[in-house]
């Protein structure tokens, strides 16, 4: 049993098979339709787009509080573009992307070279974009051109494409991390920095590369967003970064670097999205959903220090190297 709960993608699994049961008996009418799933798979699909980002990063021992802000601020930028510029989707959508690799750009040059700690940088990025996205989007941009909805609002096999785009992005990266040679060095960075760059590794090239990657990742989901949505708001992403976070650390991802796998990831959100899903259905207030959030966050960071302690070592000193790493 130990073995198996160790192996958090199987774990989780079971979790999301099981919870679904239950709740497929409970609402027989509600859960299981094809419209319920079909929805639930839209909503998560934003999220899991940037978790695989988030991923990358916390395999390599960092994290992005800022990824949000990005999602808000990209989504924001490219709608602008369309509306007041009068620019064609493909331009607009690609100065967007552009827009987030400088972030991540910024954020990685300030972690890597300058030695910034990544909550202070990231979170004060996090405040600086979200500010230039309310800049820029106002109250909202509202009637995109159908060139651009097309992106988010197209549909195949009666599904819309942000889920298809989902699952591409997941299988493309998971064979990236599992068998492309540069990104197997970020588990080596995440689990032990020093002996990295003892060996030849250029940590802080790929420490950047990281951060480009996830902010990358969180300019495609919000330009996803809007095109979906129709309009661009300000306050887009909003708390994306605990959910985000929480499903990674739930996908196997540790809080010491080192672990974790991209499908893990999306298995991470899609029990967020589950459990969001079935406290809709079951008319939970908005503020108890944000409490059990908190609490599956708290709970996954529980399980992961009881799983990645070494043996021998107490959780009083466990705790006390992983605040100073």
């Amino acid at each position: 049993m130990k073995r198996l709960l160790r192996d958090r993608e199987v774990s989780l699994s079971l979790s999301i098979v099981a919870i679904c049961i239950v709740a497929s008996v409970t609402w027989p009418n509600i859960f299981p339709t094809f419209d319920n799933i079909s929805q639930l798979l839209l909503n998560l699909s934003i999220d899991s787009i940037v978790a695989v980002g988030m991923m990358i990063l916390l395999i390599s021992g960092s994290f992005d509080l800022s990824v949000g802000s990005v999602v808000a601020f990209c989504g924001g930028l490219t709608a602008y573009l369309l509306y007041y510029q009068g620019m064609f989707p493909l331009p607009a959508i690609l100065i967007g992307l552009a827009a987030a690799g400088l972030v991540g750009l910024l954020n990685g040059y300030l972690v890597a070279k300058a030695g910034i700690n990544p909550m202070i940088q990231t979170l004060a990025m996090m405040g600086i974009i979200r500010g230039a996205a309310l800049m820029i989007s106002g109250s909202g941009i509202q009637n995109l051109p159908p060139d651009f909805n097309v992106f988010g609002q197209s549909k195949f096999l009666a599904i819309q494409s942000p889920v298809w785009i989902m699952f591409v992005v997941v299988l493309i990266f998971h064979l990236l991390v599992s068998r492309n040679i540069m990104f197997r060095k970020y588990y080596y960075i995440g689990g032990n920095e020093k002996a990295a760059v003892l060996s030849g590794i250029n940590v802080k090239k790929l420490k950047i590369i990281a951060f480009v990657l996830t902010s990358l990742l969180a300019g495609l989901a919000g330009i996803l967003l809007a095109s979906r949505l129709g309009a661009a708001l300000g306050t887009s992403g909003r708390g994306m970064e605990l959910r985000v976070i929480t499903a990674v650390i739930l996908g196997g991802a540790s809080l010491s670097g080192g672990e974790g796998k991209v499908v893990g990831a999306l298995l991470g959100t899609v029990f967020i999205g589950v459990v969001s899903n079935i406290m809709i259905i079951a008319r939970v207030s908005g503020y108890w959903q944000d409490i059990v959030l908190g609490i599956i966050l708290i709970a996954a960071v529980g399980m992961d220090i009881a799983f990645n302690r070494p043996a021998g070592i107490s959780l009083k000193t466990y705790l006390r190297n992983l605040t100073i790493s």
